[in-house]
């Protein structure tokens, strides 16, 4: 009777987990309509595929595209009433420098206008916190610009950029004084409803383009650009907020060509594509590429300018959630799998024997060695990971997930735990050595990339082999 009630308990308990994981994987799967990331559409279950990858995806276009919507009055099409592309336009100032962050109501604001107004910037430059120039901005946004004679002049703050730029570039407003009052009536009633709305795009958009990413920090030695690159691009277009939001987390400096409905630059544009107006359009004068389409824009830039592509950053919340709560159990769930209360006790610890002798053979046979489950989107993403930081590596399976009917080696993941103390996966070896899984560990995939140790620990390993 004590055994049957022991077997109840253990099968309750799975049972338990079981469901935990469940609903912590919908809640995590839900989280990107929220937040503003989104996991890719899952295929065949027996596929592997990356879940919650940083590149663009439907869900990414969904969430932006509702920041367009939230802000469709504005960085749209040019206005009527300006003076840039008019016969005075050789008099007028022209703006040198913006520093901006994508991410900020403030910025937004700022780059709407200069849409409206079709301007050329000819350098934007990233002032997140943590960018490389952020120390040489008193503020953000701030630009730069010069008048028609070479005197430069500085703004700082979003009002006083809009009130230069209104001054400047717009065309006095002549309408008749009998249809004011019904316009004012009406541009109170719009004033207000945007004074709500102009917040909408950054938690659409929550963590994305606010911050300049591990994959391009100051202290990897990360490809910069020579020149500045061009980027033809208008405020409201949610793919080009996409390719927007990794220039800034790349920390990349660019030439902005304002290129919204009206433009007279779309027909530039046109004369460089072929005929096609489409915006983005990106310009690399450091390698000659000219292209379109987003999503291939954001890969270009993260394989040429980036260290690797970096991970999810709703993955890695959700990760900082999940395993504390779930790693006690997986260790205690990790033998019972494997058959630690069965009788013999002399068989199990055998056949555990065997499982460490065969990882230990396993982590010996090459220089980078993951442990993986084909559905888990840690693993997933975690080789991912190693493929974009261009890292070899053995990958070894032990079934589709750690749930009873899906795992196929329960012993070598009850060995794995002897070993390091950790069952849960991915489980990386380097030179033989566990760092960790993809966030956590000693130090964690993510954390040896980003610090620039795992380069040096792969050749160290790869010259002992």
């Amino acid at each position: 009777q004590a055994q049957a009630t022991a077997s109840f308990r253990r099968q309750s308990t799975i049972h338990y987990m079981i469901k935990m994981k469940y609903l912590l994987l919908l809640a995590a799967a839900a989280a990107p309509l929220a937040l503003g990331f989104a996991p890719s559409p899952i295929g065949n279950i027996n596929t592997p595929h990356t879940a919650l990858h940083s590149l663009p995806n439907s869900l990414d276009t969904l969430t932006s595209g509702l920041a367009s919507i939230a802000r469709i009055k504005h960085g749209v099409s040019v206005n009527s009433g300006i003076a840039s592309n008019g016969p005075a336009s050789k008099f007028l100032p022209t703006i040198k420098k913006l520093f901006d962050m994508e991410n900020s109501r403030e910025c937004r604001l700022v780059r709407e206008r200069i849409t409206e107004l079709d301007l050329v910037v000819s350098t934007v430059i990233p002032a997140c916190p943590n960018s490389r120039m952020v120390l040489e901005a008193s503020a953000v946004p701030m630009m730069i610009v010069e008048s028609s004679n070479g005197e430069e002049s500085t703004l700082e703050g979003s009002d006083a950029i809009l009130r230069f730029l209104d001054a400047e570039f717009k065309v006095k407003d002549i309408t008749d004084e009998s249809q004011r009052g019904e316009e004012d009536v009406a541009g109170e009633l719009l004033s207000k409803a945007d004074d709500v709305l102009v917040f909408v795009p950054g938690v659409l958009r929550a963590g994305r383009g606010s911050k300049v990413c591990g994959a391009a920090s100051s202290s990897l030695d990360v490809p910069r650009p020579e020149k500045p690159l061009v980027l033809y691009s208008y405020e409201g277009n949610q793919f080009c907020r996409l390719v927007r939001e990794v220039l800034t987390e790349l920390d990349i400096v660019y030439e902005l060509r304002s290129a919204g409905k009206g433009s007279p630059r779309r027909e530039e544009l046109a004369s460089i594509t072929g005929g096609s107006s489409q915006c983005p359009y990106l310009i690399d004068p450091n390698t000659g590429i000219k292209m379109a389409e987003s999503k291939d824009i954001i890969e270009y830039l993260y394989k040429t300018y980036a260290d690797f592509t970096p991970p999810s950053e709703l993955l890695k919340s959700v990760s900082g959630v999940v395993t504390p709560l779930l790693k006690p159990v997986y260790k205690a769930i990790a033998p019972l799998q494997a058959g630690s209360s069965r009788e013999n006790e002399f068989e199990y610890k055998s056949e555990l024997a065997e499982a460490k002798a065969k990882i230990f053979d396993e982590i010996a046979s090459a220089p980078v060695v993951i442990y993986t489950y084909s559905l888990s989107p840690f693993c997933t993403e975690a080789t991912a990971l190693l493929d974009s930081a261009g890292v070899s590596y053995e990958e070894v399976s032990l079934g589709k997930e750690w749930i009873p009917g899906l795992i196929d080696d329960p012993l070598k993941r009850a060995a794995l735990l002897e070993i390091t103390g950790s069952s849960s996966l991915p489980n990386i070896f380097v030179g033989g050595n566990s760092i960790g899984g993809l966030f956590s560990g000693n130090p964690g995939l993510l954390a040896a990339l980003e610090s620039g140790e795992l380069k040096p620990m792969v050749e160290t390993a790869m010259k002992s082999m």
